[in-house]
């Protein structure tokens, strides 16, 4: 099959994909034939073995309940490893391992080379111990990536999602997301702005012109201006992360702004640059508290924004969380809410993508789910969807300009931080380049108002359509 055969792009907004960095990877599962296998296995042992093979139903039901697991890890991994891939149009060169990376440690290295591909898993962990290197630039290899590294699950994806990623979904208490968040976030306001910059805007920005290589402050612009704010509007930022999106509705649309975030260094910042943009603290200020407890009874603010924040609050509690945003809301009011989740027909790399995620970067984001299910969420808690805007490309091009601030800061990060923790967000950040890029996870954003017969659903024609990024009045910068 000729290996031309994917259309690719070249466009100055975006990290642009080498033909190999468009592969399809394998995406065999199938939900039957696992329960076929989990009911069937267990009727064959109990048949086949001659300590059981006299016992009745119970006997089978211990058999059932003793085997489920092991043969669900091993249909899981059988088919990671020996599924089809979804097309054949782009075919591998077949080189060598070694032209992609070098391993230093003994056991890895006789264990994995030549046409031998590495697991991802174990890729990534020993890249962050120091015990394998790149050839040459991060994202690049990345881009090449299923030349060297095979996406299949092994017993420590399996042990972590037994042991550490259910036991979170299933608890995600308020302690918990108080000590992830604060582990994550109050690492130190320096770190993160060596690969966000000045804005310290944590989330995606959005491409105004794919002729264009904007600036990451050009696309974080556009992003906080797609929000129509007014001056009497009332704005909560629920997750507001440095508090760019208060300084920046504050200082342009003299609107009043309550942030929440439970990051302590975010709240010092984000109150700090409110003052620093001539901010008044009585209309505009952000919290530091759990979103729980949001300061508001019903229908204190017109509009609600929660940008990529609820991957946080957790399977368990996201219906609460959203029938609490719908008692906050305004009845006339809007609600931004913007999400990440993966595709719904994921391939394994998405999978093995999303524990990387879970375990070294955002651990408790468990309802990273796809947008089906989002819509199904915010239509059971009482929202109307208006508008739905996908940004997987637009986040790929942000964290394309984050990673390249990352790797301009390289010797500070390790002169502060050490190299494991370079090492780790060089990694994300190159791979977060590509995998929306790609559609293996994306960001969905949703204009969502109150399903109610008196909303008045004809003053929202306007702005009715797709993402607008021109703003109607002259934007002051956030300094």
């Amino acid at each position: 099959m000729p290996f031309f055969t994917v259309r690719q792009t070249n466009v100055p907004a975006i990290k642009n994909a080498p033909i190999e960095g468009l592969f399809e990877g394998n995406g065999s599962f199938n939900n039957i034939h696992l329960a076929a296998l989990v009911v069937v296995v267990p009727w064959f042992v109990k048949r086949m073995i001659p300590l059981v093979n006299r016992g009745g139903f119970k006997t089978y039901v211990f058999l059932l309940l003793l085997l489920g697991l092991p043969v669900t890890m091993g249909y899981w991994t059988v088919m990671s490893m020996y599924g089809k891939r979804k097309n054949e149009k782009v075919q591998l060169p077949c080189r060598n391992l070694e032209e992609y990376i070098t391993i230093h440690d003994p056991e890895l290295k006789a264990k994995y080379h030549g046409k031998e591909k590495i697991p991802m898993q174990v890729f990534h962990d020993a890249y962050f111990e120091g015990k394998i290197d790149f050839n040459g630039d991060v994202l690049d290899i990345l881009e090449q990536r299923h030349d060297w590294a095979k996406m299949v699950f092994n017993l420590d994806l399996f042990k972590y999602v037994l042991f550490t990623l259910i036991p979170e979904v299933i608890k995600h208490s308020e302690a918990q997301d108080e000590e992830q968040v604060r582990d994550h976030y109050d690492r130190g306001d320096d770190f993160y702005e060596w690969f966000l910059g000045p804005r310290m805007v944590y989330t995606s920005g959005i491409i105004g012109d794919i002729n264009t290589e904007e600036t990451l402050e050009q696309l974080q612009d556009n992003k906080l201006t797609v929000l129509n704010l007014q001056p009497d509007d009332h704005l909560l930022d629920i997750g507001c992360g440095w508090g760019t999106l208060a300084a920046f509705a504050h200082k342009n649309y003299g609107c009043k702004v309550t942030g929440v975030t439970l990051g302590k260094n975010q709240t010092a910042f984000g109150n700090q640059r409110i003052l620093d943009n001539g901010g008044d603290p009585s209309r505009a200020k952000i919290l530091c508290t759990d979103a729980r407890y949001i300061p508001g009874g019903k229908g204190a603010y017109t509009k609600i924004v929660s940008l990529e924040m609820a991957e946080h609050v957790g399977i368990r509690r996201y219906q609460s969380f959203l029938r609490q945003v719908y008692d906050l809301l305004d009845d006339d009011g809007i609600f931004v809410f913007q999400v990440a989740g993966i595709r719904p027909h994921w391939q394994y790399e998405d999978l093995i993508w999303g524990l990387f995620m879970n375990k070294y970067i955002f651990p408790g984001a468990d309802a990273s789910c796809s947008l089906s299910w989002v819509v199904n969420q915010v239509e059971s808690a009482g929202f109307e969807v208006k508008n739905i805007d996908v940004l997987g490309v637009h986040y790929s091009a942000t964290i394309w300009r984050w990673y390249k601030n990352w790797l301009s800061n390289k010797e500070k990060v390790i002169e502060a931080y050490g190299e494991r923790w370079y090492r780790i967000w060089v990694f994300f950040l190159a791979y977060s380049t590509i995998m929306p890029r790609n559609g293996g996870v994306s960001v969905f954003q949703l204009t969502l108002h109150k399903n109610l017969n008196g909303y008045p659903r004809v003053l929202g024609q306007p702005n009715h359509t797709s993402i607008h990024v021109n703003s109607t009045k002259e934007i002051s910068p956030i300094l």
